[in-house]
């Protein structure tokens, strides 16, 4: 289960791109970028004791491209830090599409 409120002003926030952790698999920077720019983007928060002794977040955002992307990354404030980046899988396509409709209409 997750918790949804994770709010930030990516405006006043730059992306660390140095000494990525993860493989890019066809996915650009640019791409990443987009997808938290999304308005539609679903920014979660883990409630599951796994991830209690990290600070990691969810995000769940289409590219302009129209490609989806989940990416996990940690924030201080300042920069994102993205730590993992991969395409939508079937179930995350339709939670991003269910929560897009919701904040539809």
């Amino acid at each position: 289960m997750y918790v949804q409120g994770v709010f930030f002003c990516l405006a006043e926030m730059e992306f660390n791109w140095v000494n990525m952790p993860f493989e890019w698999e066809g996915l650009v920077p640019k791409d990443v970028e987009e997808s938290f720019e999304d308005p539609f983007s679903c920014k979660l928060m883990p409630d599951s004791p796994r991830y209690a002794g990290e600070s990691r977040y969810f995000n769940l955002g289409m590219a302009t491209t129209g490609y989806g992307i989940f990416s996990v990354y940690r924030t201080n404030g300042k920069q994102i830090r993205v730590v993992m980046a991969r395409g939508f899988t079937e179930d995350e396509t339709f939670f991003y599409q269910r929560k897009m409709n919701q904040k539809i209409g």
